[in-house]
């Protein structure tokens, strides 16, 4: 049978030195606490939709995640995608995280916690505590301790105070009523570091205090109805103190294990409902105490080394603890005896007692944070909260190996009951013991998106760092017979070569960056200013740069604050202009750049993705029409004097800088993905609020708005073949194609969107990036014949969509059969169809006469993992790998302990 088969050159790229920051802290937001009056009894609560995920890594940023579920309790194979990343101040680290509700009452309506109601902490190693603003993506204000260093913070189960463990021995309280941050008290002085904050378990309030207004009744009803009781704080001391909280005295001290007379740290504590303390300390002990006598009930050699975190199960029965020997181990609550007075688990000393249940090593390195999901709250037993148990709780970890690990963490009895469903899908079973865990992939970009940029005429690649960048240069290949080894070896041999290294002086890590196509512009930009540079070739083949020093000025003079940071930043394909989303304002900047006398000049300003204007709850609602002709269903967008009408406020670039749009018609966003047509006419833009905007760059001027979607978008770009094609790829791994010319999405490209197969959509790591190849042409010349006239042996409308570990070739105009991707062919099918052959070629055979649906969605799964893929050329393709065997080989060795007698 004849075969014809699609070969492209790879470069498979590793001298990329990117190395990602490690994992230094995780948090969910806490649930509301429910009502005393019995108005929201906690025993009838169902199971919690899966809530955003909060990532502190040790360069400083901070990562919001998202669950990317159909719906917040369904399954999610890509589980917790990036939706935004909030870009810490440069040098930083985050220690500790912590998310309280604004207005708990609202939380309690909620199904999932809205970032707008949520209210996210940090704390790193300094004695200044920030707290973020969400939607701003930057510092909203700091708070000194007063107190040295922040060892470790922890809200209350209100939401309504902050304790902060110090280095000087004591905890400080502070207010976080009416969105403020003010300190309230600060608590007996101890002669240790406070390493560890718990608080006890809240108590009903008996009466209300008769002098309460009324409007402090209604506003804070359900913060008044519990009252903290006490605090436990670990220290370094080799003890635990328990704290009063009305007195602000020590009321016992329960000390720990010792050993050659050195103190023992208490890095880890957490307080049950019933009152039951855990603590994890510096010799690997788990102990659980008694809050009543103070008195020690289980010890446990969980661990061979320091326990640094711990996390306790949504139901109070099972506690996990993991540390610097890469263990996470699983601690549960077993009854010994049958108690009918006593029915709770979790009454103290009640027929009962904790064993060491299991353990897992799902990390290569010191393990520096846990968090699960629903998250404990400590109440009372008899207003202790029950979750369904057919829904597997979450559990995620992270430390020194960069990546966060989702684990499964059903306990066995609740598989007595029936199926309990895997949230992640990774295995039919969803007990912590034998459930499949996942490691969500790093990026090496702020939002999912990639710090590897390519400039493709100069065949240059350029990667961004915290506060530098290095650009490397690719060799062209050798045009030479198919049968010779003609394309190049990306390797120390003389394939590559770096040509520029850059540090840059900057206010936060660095957040957006960009090569022009021929080479000759570097854009790299801060959260507050934006740096452009001029490059230059020497002699030798490196590159020099020199500063536009008037650029950040001319940036500012369109911009209403005194901010030139930028959020994204692309170069047209004609490396004439600029495009720079502000980071701050969320305006779109289109900048000439200028010719050798001429400095840059801001052409237009656009400020579509900041105006409230045209969206309800996020959905765009203004110039939307009905589908047209009817049998058709497209979806007409904005006509032209709509456009016109919506660019009103930023009509004329040359007026004054300050925008004449009232605050309260706008809203805070951050532009996330930008890409713009081959031919240079179209502009796309996307932001953290699901929405996406299209503007012509031939015209200046905005064009339409397109329906907002569920889900973020990960992918966007412009078809090469037919450049008024915009392709769009989302977090949970579905696709739309829009026409933008017709304002439409076609009809041509519904089959495929609507019917994706299940393998596709259901790849653990979310789509990253799209792209097509240049040497793609509308005519639909053959392949032979295409490759040979310097074209692409691809078919016109194939994109190739990538994520972390997997490439995939999709035809948009073919059809979909079953399954969508190609079945084994016993006995026929070559095991080396999809591996690369000696000179680093991918050739992708396709059988003729076959089913249409095994040509399409063919997948490679063995580059990994990506940090970039692009077409440098027509045929060619520039794969970044960054292998995490090579970044774990720069880390200090992990811990292990010999045994005696072992191999």
């Amino acid at each position: 049978m004849a075969e014809s088969s699609s070969t492209l050159a790879v470069h498979r790229c590793r001298f990329v030195d990117f190395t990602p920051s490690a994992v230094t802290a995780l948090c969910f937001p806490p649930l509301p606490l429910p009502s005393v009056k019995g108005k929201k009894a906690a025993n009838s609560q169902g199971f919690p939709g899966f809530g955003p995920l909060v990532v502190g890594r040790a360069n400083g940023n901070i990562e919001l995640c998202e669950w990317t579920g159909s719906s917040p309790r369904s399954q999610a194979p890509q589980a917790w995608v990036v939706r935004k990343t909030l870009v810490g101040p440069y040098p930083s680290k985050v220690e500790s995280l912590a998310l309280t509700f604004r207005s708990p009452r609202k939380a309690a309506q909620e199904e999932i916690p809205s970032w707008s109601n949520l209210r996210l902490f940090s704390a790193g190693g300094g004695s200044e505590l920030v707290e973020w603003d969400i939607e701003k993506g930057c510092i909203k204000r700091t708070l000194s301790s007063q107190g040295g260093p922040i060892w470790s913070i922890s809200p209350n189960p209100a939401s309504t105070i902050l304790a902060l463990g110090c280095e000087d021995g004591s905890v400080r309280l502070v207010s976080l009523l009416y969105d403020e941050l003010n300190h309230l008290r600060r608590l007996d002085r101890l002669k240790s570091r406070i390493l560890s904050i718990a608080w006890g378990p809240p108590v009903p309030r008996q009466k209300k205090t008769q002098n309460a207004t009324t409007e402090s009744d209604s506003d804070d009803d359900d913060d008044d109805e519990w009252t903290d009781t006490w605090l436990v704080a670990g220290c370094s001391d080799s003890s635990l103190r328990k704290l009063d909280f009305a007195t602000g005295r020590a009321l016992d001290r329960m000390s720990t294990d010792k050993i050659r007379g050195e103190r023992t740290l208490v890095w880890a504590v957490g307080v049950l409902g019933n009152g039951t303390i855990v603590s994890g300390d510096s010799m690997g002990n788990v102990k659980f105490w008694d809050s009543k006598t103070c008195t020690q009930l289980h010890s446990f050699q969980g661990h061979a080394a320091d326990v640094l975190c711990l996390t306790i199960g949504p139901d109070g029965s099972a506690v996990y603890t993991s540390g610097v020997d890469q263990k996470v181990t699983q601690f549960s609550y077993v009854k010994t005896s049958r108690s009918e007075a006593n029915p709770s688990p979790l009454i103290s000393r009640g027929g009962g007692r904790w064993i060491q249940s299991c353990s897992r090593r799902l990390h290569s390195h010191d393990v520096r944070a846990l968090a699960i999901w629903p998250p404990y709250t400590p109440l009372p037993p008899s207003h202790q909260r029950h979750f369904p148990v057919d829904v597997a709780p979450v559990l995620a970890s992270g430390g020194l190996d960069m990546s966060v690990v989702l684990t499964p963490a059903a306990l066995p009895t609740a598989t007595l009951a029936g199926k309990v469903v895997n949230p992640l899908a990774t295995s039919t079973t969803a007990t912590f013991e034998d459930a499949y865990h996942r490691r969500m992939a790093y990026t090496s970009g702020p939002a999912s998106s990639s710090a590897v940029h390519l400039a493709k005429k100069a065949r240059l690649v350029m990667c961004t760092r915290e506060a530098g960048l290095s650009v490397w240069r690719i060799a062209k290949r050798q045009q030479k017979g198919e049968d010779e080894d003609g394309d190049v070896q990306s390797s120390q041999d003389g394939g590559w070569e770096r040509v520029l290294d850059m540090d840059l002086n900057v206010q936060t890590n660095v957040s957006a960056g960009a090569i022009s196509d021929d080479g000759r512009w570097i854009a790299v930009a801060d959260w507050y200013e934006t740096k452009l540079f001029k490059l230059t070739e020497v002699s030798n083949g490196d590159l020099k740069p020199r500063r536009i020093r008037s650029f950040a000025s001319i940036v500012q003079s369109q911009l209403p604050s005194s901010s030139s940071g930028a959020s994204s930043l692309l170069f047209t394909p004609d490396s004439s202009k600029l495009v720079l989303a502000t980071s701050q304002s969320s305006t779109v900047l289109i900048i000439d750049l200028g010719s050798a006398d001429q400095p840059p000049r801001v052409l237009r300003k656009f400020e579509q993705h900041r105006l409230r204007e045209g969206f309800l709850n996020n959905r765009v609602i203004k110039g939307r029409k009905g589908p047209a002709d009817g049998a058709e269903g497209d979806v007409e967008m904005t006509t032209e004097d709509d456009a016109a009408a919506a660019d009103a406020p930023a009509s004329d670039a040359e007026s004054d800088a300050d925008s004449d749009v009232e605050d309260s018609k706008l809203v805070r966003t951050t532009i996330t993905r930008m890409a713009v047509s081959p031919d240079g006419q179209w502009l796309a833009t996307a932001d953290d609020r699901h929405r996406t905007h299209v503007f012509n760059l031939d015209a200046v001027q905005h064009h339409c708005a397109l329906p907002s979607f569920p889900h973020a978008v990960h992918a966007l770009a412009f078809d090469a073949s037919a450049p008024n094609t915009l392709v769009l790829g989302f977090a949970d791994n579905s696709l739309e194609v829009y026409d933008v010319e017709a304002r439409a999405f076609p009809r041509w490209a519904r089959p495929l969107v609507s019917s994706l197969p299940q393998r596709f959509t259901h790849l653990h790591d979310p789509v990253l990036g799209v792209t097509f190849d240049p040497g793609a042409r509308p005519g639909g010349a053959g392949e032979e014949e295409g490759a040979a006239a310097g074209g692409s042996p691809l078919p016109p409308r194939t994109a190739l969509f990538w994520g972390a570990t997997w490439i995939c070739k999709v035809m948009l105009n073919e059809r979909i059969g079953y399954g969508g991707f190609e079945k084994r062919r016993r006995g026929k099918r070559n095991a080396a169809d999809s591996a690369p052959n000696a000179n680093g070629r991918v050739e992708v055979q396709v059988e003729e006469g076959q089913q249409e649906q095994q040509r399409n969605f063919k997948l490679v799964t063995h580059y990994r993992p990506l940090l970039f893929v692009d077409f440098v050329a027509a045929g060619e393709l520039v794969v970044v790998e960054r292998p995490l065997v090579d970044v774990l080989a720069k880390l200090p060795p992990a811990y292990f302990k010999p045994k005696y007698g072992a191999s």
